[in-house]
């Protein structure tokens, strides 16, 4: 028995490390969320077969290299000749063995085919490296919404423990009340103001709830977890220290790293190949040709020789399309348009991916000064709650002036945290912005 709870022990283990587990309530690192999405995310499984379809397609294309077999045999009932003068008169019935057979095989290696093949085969790869870019696109595109969703439930659940601490000080505040208006210190009024303020609180709480509860499905479903699991973010995340790059570090990244750069780039490449393969249509075909035939009965003769007649060739076999001369020129225009467009394209992808780079660098670096301006803010906001406490205590303040006051420290603390958490939003979009997420 010992032995068989060992070895649970020793199964489970791997899935909670990866926070895949059987419990209510889940702790999850966010790469641990990147690395079940990775598993379990039906957007990655398509582009995944988008990928082998590419490489198979690149497999096809090499077939082209192979020389072509062609085997046929036939069995066929012949019937009688008839023979005339040239002027179509004294006709007369030829008689021909009825049982014709015929087998042949031939060998076709082509040797020369204007590009042909080796443009098809570099266009594949083009498309399997295209497919490929798609794929981390999507992980990527996949991450940076799970990243939001996983920076929400955050906030949320932050808010969560600060209205649960404001409902706590509301219903002491509630209780020293109560026990004031009986002494006569305070007012009935004081205590209805106080119970209308911490419903309020109990309603607001109550949505905040909600909108985690609809995120945390949303993740759940997302990354194949169990149904009930409650997914708790962790709490230290924000204490990460983030790499601080150069706005030009970051430009330089996503100049080759940026997912629609990439894209654009082998969009260029692609239509430059597919260029080069209407002009290969120009250029003529050489092939090496070989072939045997076996035939009977041999009907060139007459009257026809019931036998059977095999023969064999080799030779070169040269083909040029005429009709390419009157109608390449215009697919050859037509392709050569199309790459232009797509390096105009690419000229405007590699400009506005500079420009999500500087707004997303900017938008980062303002949250990381909202986060200094607001570690202040807490600092004055706990100044001033010790002092309106002691005040309160000497009955100097109203008890509405502590309630403010309380209020006041809570909702800094909670900005604080959020304006962490959004530095850690920003920072995230830009690196997805720059092809590293």
């Amino acid at each position: 028995m010992g032995k068989l709870c060992l070895l649970i022990m020793v199964l489970c283990a791997p899935l909670c490390a990866m926070g895949v587990c059987a419990q209510e309530k889940c702790v999850l690192t966010l790469e641990q969320l990147f690395a079940l999405a990775d598993k379990n995310s039906k957007s990655l499984h398509a582009a995944l077969f988008a990928v082998s379809e590419a490489e198979q397609a690149v497999e096809v294309a090499r077939n082209g290299k192979l020389p072509d077999i062609d085997i046929s045999l036939s069995a066929s009932y012949l019937g009688n000749g008839y023979l005339t003068d040239r002027n179509f008169s004294d006709g007369r019935s030829v008689k021909i063995p009825h049982f014709g057979n015929n087998f042949a095989i031939t060998a076709t290696q082509l040797i020369y085919g204007g590009g042909k093949v080796d443009n098809a085969i570099a266009l594949a790869q083009l498309k399997k490296e295209m497919a490929g870019v798609n794929l981390d696109a999507t992980r990527s595109r996949v991450r940076w919404m799970l990243t939001g969703f996983y920076l929400d439930l955050y906030q949320y659940q932050n808010a969560l423990r600060v209205y649960d601490k404001s409902i706590e000080l509301a219903q002491r505040v509630i209780t020293d009340t109560r026990a004031r208006n009986k002494v006569g210190v305070a007012l009935q009024n004081d205590v209805t103001r106080q119970e209308l303020h911490l419903k309020n609180l109990e309603l607001a709480r109550k949505r905040v709830a909600n909108s985690a509860e609809i995120l945390n499905y949303d993740l759940v479903t997302l990354l194949g977890l169990p149904d009930g699991t409650q997914i708790q973010v962790d709490s230290t995340l924000i204490a990460r220290q983030l790499p601080m790059e150069s706005l030009a570090h970051w430009q330089e990244v996503a100049s080759t790293g940026a997912h629609s750069v990439k894209q654009s780039a082998l969009a260029v490449k692609t239509s430059e190949r597919a260029e080069k393969l209407e002009r290969s249509n120009l250029l003529p075909n050489v092939a090496l040709v070989a072939s045997n035939r076996f035939d009977g009965p041999i009907t060139i003769e007459v009257p026809a020789i019931n036998k059977n007649f095999n023969y064999w060739f080799v030779g070169v076999n040269v083909s040029y399309p005429l009709h390419a001369l009157y109608k390449a020129k215009r697919s050859i225009k037509q392709a050569r348009i199309a790459t232009e467009w797509q390096r105009r394209k690419q000229e405007e992808t590699v400009q506005q991916t500079h420009l999500d780079v500087m707004a997303d660098y900017t938008r980062m670096i303002e949250a990381q000064d909202a986060v200094e301006t607001l570690k202040k803010s807490v600092a004055l906001a706990h100044e001033n709650y010790d002092i309106i406490s002691t005040r309160y205590t000497n009955d100097i303040a109203l008890v509405t002036d502590l309630l403010d006051a309380a209020t006041q420290r809570l909702d800094a603390e909670l900005q604080l945290v959020n304006a962490r958490i959004n530095v850690l939003f920003n920072y995230y979009k830009l690196c997805e912005t720059a092809g590293i997420l």
